[in-house]
C-alpha cells in the first residue's frame, strides 16, 4: 500500500487539477506521443507564447479531478499518455495552438477538451480552433471602431472649410461697395456746376 506521505502528494495534485480546471476558460487534451524533442520544444514555445498553460498529466489523477468537477465524459479519452494545455483569459487558444500544429505535426493527437467547465466534442474543439485569434479579434474591433471616428472627423473639417470659405467671400462683397461710392460722390458735383454757368452766359 502507499505510504500515507505518498497519499497526501496525491490529494494534493488532485486539488491542485481541480483548481486548474475551475480557473480555466478552456481546455484541451492531446497524445504527444511520437512527437521528437524538437516538435514538443516548438509546440511548447508557440503554447508559451499564448499564454497557455501547458503539462504532461497523469491519467488517474487526472480522471480523480475531473469526475469530482462533473466531467466524467473525459474518463474515456484518459488512457495512453496525455498532456493537457488550458488558459484562464483566453477560450480560443488552446484549441487553436493544438489543432493548428496537429495539422503539420500527425503525431499530435487531440484527445478531447472542455470550456468553461463543460465536455466538448472534438468537433467542436475544431470549430473553436478556426475561430480567429483574441488579439485578431481586438484588432478588427479597433480597427472598426475607428473607421466611423476617422470619418467623422473628416466630415468635421469638411463643413469647417466650407464654413470659412463663405465668409471670405462676404467679406470681399462688403469691401466691393466701399470703393465703388466714392466715384459717384465725386461725380455729383460736378453735375450740379452746369447749370449754375448756363445763366450767367444767356445774360
Amino acid at each position: 500500500m502507499p505510504s500515507q506521505k505518498v497519499l497526501e502528494n496525491k490529494k494534493a495534485i488532485v486539488e491542485q487539477l481541480k483548481e486548474r480546471f475551475q480557473n480555466a476558460q478552456a481546455g484541451v487534451l492531446a497524445d504527444y506521443r511520437g512527437l521528437t524533442v524538437a516538435q514538443d520544444t516548438e509546440l511548447r514555445v508557440k503554447l508559451r507564447e499564448a499564454g497557455i498553460t501547458y503539462t504532461v498529466v497523469k491519467n488517474n489523477l487526472t480522471r480523480f479531478a475531473v469526475n469530482e468537477l462533473g466531467m466524467e465524459e473525459l474518463d474515456s479519452v484518459l488512457h495512453g499518455p496525455t498532456a493537457i494545455a488550458t488558459s484562464e483569459t483566453d477560450v480560443v487558444a488552446p484549441a487553436k495552438v493544438l489543432v493548428d500544429f496537429a495539422k503539420d505535426n500527425e503525431a499530435l493527437e487531440i484527445k478531447g477538451g472542455f470550456i468553461d467547465g463543460k465536455v466538448v466534442s472534438l468537433d467542436e474543439i475544431k470549430v473553436y480552433a478556426s475561430i480567429p485569434s483574441k488579439e485578431v479579434l481586438i484588432s478588427k474591433m479597433l480597427g472598426s471602431m475607428q473607421a466611423p471616428i476617422s470619418k467623422l472627423a473628416r466630415t468635421l473639417q469638411a463643413i469647417v472649410d466650407e464654413e470659412a470659405t463663405p465668409g471670405k467671400a462676404a467679406a470681399a462683397e462688403e469691401a466691393a461697395p466701399a470703393e465703388e461710392a466714392a466715384p459717384a460722390e465725386e461725380a455729383a458735383p460736378v453735375e450740379d456746376a452746369a447749370p449754375a454757368e448756363a445763366p450767367a452766359t444767356e445774360e
